[in-house]
């Protein structure tokens, strides 16, 4: 009788731990919110130039030898957040924008996540109109990750002046007490002078995460 006392309590103990993991492990999904419906561009707006369009779920930017950058900025700002997304560059140089601000006519200030074709830094930060390579991989750590003409995902994560970029699992680029700005824009980017071809989808944030 007393075996079979401890024995249903260890089965209850782990019955509890599991229905606890199982809710924590739903808690964190919950915390991920979206930042794209898949079939508009509502919460983000175009600047500049090239076409911004979205297409099997994904935003499309395409531009041919523009002038101006185009670019698509977030309608909200953000401060402290892990923001994750999966992006797909078949041609040009792009990148994605964290706390930036817009100044006229397509100028974003602020720190660039590099998006784009192996050799072009990709998962480096580069800080536009400021300090220019802040973190740049070496290109033997930026061939181990990324995947040209496929989806890569990637996760930013930037609390405070401490941020933090994977490119599919493995960390390609690290900041600790950085003095760039604490709060503003996200925005994605088609560079000027490039025959542009980039594409980003399942954006999402955790505004909660550290």
């Amino acid at each position: 009788m007393r075996r079979l006392n401890i024995a249903s309590l260890v089965s209850f103990a782990v019955a509890g731990f599991l229905v606890i993991g199982s809710a924590r492990a739903e808690d964190k999904k919950a915390d991920w919110k979206p930042l794209m419906d898949g079939k508009t561009l509502t919460g983000w707006h175009p600047v500049g130039d090239g076409k911004w369009t979205v297409e099997d779920g994904a935003f499309v930017g395409r531009a041919n030898n523009e002038k101006l950058y185009g670019l698509l900025v977030s309608d909200k700002t953000f401060r402290d957040f892990a923001v994750r997304f999966k992006f797909k560059c078949l041609s040009g140089d792009s990148g994605f924008y964290i706390r930036t601000i817009i100044k006229e006519p397509e100028k974003a200030n602020g720190l660039q996540v590099q998006v784009g074709r192996i050799k072009s830094g990709v998962g480096g930060i580069y800080e536009s109109y400021g300090r220019a390579w802040v973190s740049k991989p070496s290109d033997e750590l930026e061939k181990s990750y990324t995947k040209d003409d496929a989806w890569n995902e990637m996760v930013i994560e930037a609390h405070g002046g401490n941020v933090t970029v994977t490119v599919n699992g493995i960390k390609s680029a690290e900041l600790k007490n950085d003095p760039s700005r604490p709060e503003g824009n996200f925005a994605l980017q088609m560079h000027s002078g490039c025959v542009m071809d980039v594409r980003f989808k399942d954006i999402e944030i955790c505004e909660a995460a550290k």
